[in-house]
């Protein structure tokens, strides 16, 4: 035998840290799901007004099934005791917000609107093609061999499988599959599917099957003949040299000249290396800011507020906290309702908290980068998670969940909260400059270039040592690549 401590987290308390890194929309899915799931939780009335009542305390929040274990002891002469218990006034400043949590007669019904605004789930490319397939008139014995490859593309359009490969993973109710029928198969595929260029094998027969088929588009009207067949010479003899921007050396080898050349270049970019891209669906995350940041022009400084909605505003419903007094009801439904009393408390505590730390992490960065409001990206100071956790008191790890996939809207934009977190260097006057600023001084430099003089790696490092940031060429090299810039070579424009 021997006596020894071991460090555990509770479920309550997983479950507090969960919440806290999630970001706003995610949140609001977990609360309109616990909304349904749970009787005794509620959005608050607008005109609710809680009242706290001195002495009472939670039991031991350690177990679900005695977490509300005395509220039989509560005076029987004051049945609304136990929801006041729960619906305590927790000092914050956003109840005001607080919005109605039934439907107002005549009022429209916002979750039935939101269903009949969400788009359809869009059909898979592969069922696309094959619908298409399907219409085709060609030799019967091409038919399922259409489908076969079809069903090999990926999601860009390409076929990236060999022929012979496709025929040795045939089913064996399409053997001996020849490769005489699987090219006539591809053409035919290549051919009458839309759009143009699905089920290319590379880059160059994906543009070639888009130029074939350009002067019958009609988004390319203006494009007569001869570009097409200029834009068909870059493509089929040229492809290496074009993607490396030896403009100059195409012209020598090909009699084109230059303007033809950027001509056909131009045509080119309008052109899709992945044109199965248009049949499927993205739909774009809409970022929601989780705090809003303003500035107050008559005391010269930024406040923030969290952006609050009538959902957070929750409480625990009065009723079902008084059944759990009911002396008549079967103890079985008591003790249900007392567990979904404790799951609900522990919901709103852990969304309180939440908004408590998100918004003391925010006025700190605030007060530390108030340079990057005034002045935007290039201003950013090193700030690292340990300060702010320091100044706060909190844990590290506390700051890292308050800001992972965080956003806050300020004068600058909807920016992440965790991008104002970052190391940085020292300029030659003595300030501290965040490694984020220091790459949006670099691509400040880029954009300002003289394009058909770009500025290679070491004359970069000269241009950012002239504006006091002296870092190395390798390290110019790895923020250019990081900000996806092109060396010079491939930025020059003849």
């Amino acid at each position: 035998m021997k006596l020894g401590q071991q460090m555990k987290l509770a479920p309550r308390m997983i479950q507090s840290m969960e919440i806290l890194q999630m970001p706003l929309a995610e949140l609001q899915e977990r609360i309109e799901q616990e909304l349904e799931n749970n009787v005794a939780l509620e959005i608050a009335e607008p005109s609710g007004d809680a009242v706290e009542l001195d002495g009472v305390e939670h039991e031991d929040r350690g177990s679900e099934d005695e977490g509300f274990g005395r509220l039989d002891d509560f005076a029987e002469d004051n049945p609304e005791a136990v929801a006041n218990e729960f619906n305590a006034e927790r000092d914050r400043p956003w109840d005001e917000g607080a919005g109605p949590s039934r439907r107002l007669a005549g009022e429209p019904d916002a979750k039935m609107e939101a269903m009949a605004n969400t788009p359809a789930r869009g059909v898979p490319l592969v069922d696309q093609l094959l619908e298409q397939w399907s219409l085709v008139e060609v030799d019967p014995r091409l038919v399922p061999l259409g489908r076969l490859i079809i069903e090999k593309l990926d999601g860009d359009g390409y076929l990236r499988q060999s022929l012979e490969q496709i025929a040795d993973e045939a089913p064996q109710s399409l053997r001996p599959v020849s490769l005489e029928d699987l090219e006539r198969a591809l053409t035919a595929v290549q051919l009458f599917l839309d759009p143009p260029g699905v089920a290319a094998r590379d880059a160059r027969e994906c543009l070639l099957l888009q130029l074939d088929a350009l002067l019958e588009d009609e988004r390319f009207e203006d494009v007569d003949e001869h570009l097409v067949h200029v834009a068909r010479t870059l493509v089929s003899d040229h492809l290496d040299d074009l993607m490396n921007n030896r403009l100059p050396r195409i012209a020598e080898r090909s009699g084109l000249s230059l303007d033809e050349i950027k001509a056909g270049l131009a045509l080119l970019r309008r052109l899709s290396l992945a044109p199965a891209r248009r049949l499927v669906q993205t739909r774009d995350e809409t970022i929601i800011p989780d705090a809003i940041v303003e500035y107050d022009e008559h005391q010269d400084r930024y406040y923030a507020y969290l952006n609050e909605t009538s959902w957070q505003n929750l409480q625990i419903n009065r009723e079902y906290a008084q059944m759990t007094r009911d002396r008549s009801l079967d103890k079985r439904d008591r003790d249900f309702i007392r567990k979904n009393l404790s799951n609900a408390n522990w919901l709103i505590d852990a969304v309180n908290q939440r908004k408590k730390t998100l918004l003391r992490v925010i006025e700190r960065v605030i007060e530390h980068q108030r340079d990057f409001f005034d002045q935007g990206p290039e201003a950013l100071k090193p700030l690292p998670m340990s300060q702010v956790a320091d100044e706060l008191g909190i844990h590290v790890a506390t700051v890292s969940r308050a800001v992972s996939d965080k956003w806050i809207q300020t004068p600058r934009g909807i920016v992440p909260l965790r991008g104002f977190f970052s190391g940085g260097l020292q300029t030659e006057s003595g300030e501290d400059m965040s490694y984020d600023a220091v790459k949006a001084a670099l691509r400040e430099i880029i954009d300002n270039e003289d394009k058909s003089r770009p500025l290679s790696d070491e004359a970069l490092v000269q241009e950012l040592k002239a504006r006091g940031i002296e870092i190395a060429r390798r390290t110019v090299a790895k923020y250019r690549s990081q900000l996806g810039i092109p060396s010079a070579r491939l930025r020059k424009q003849f």
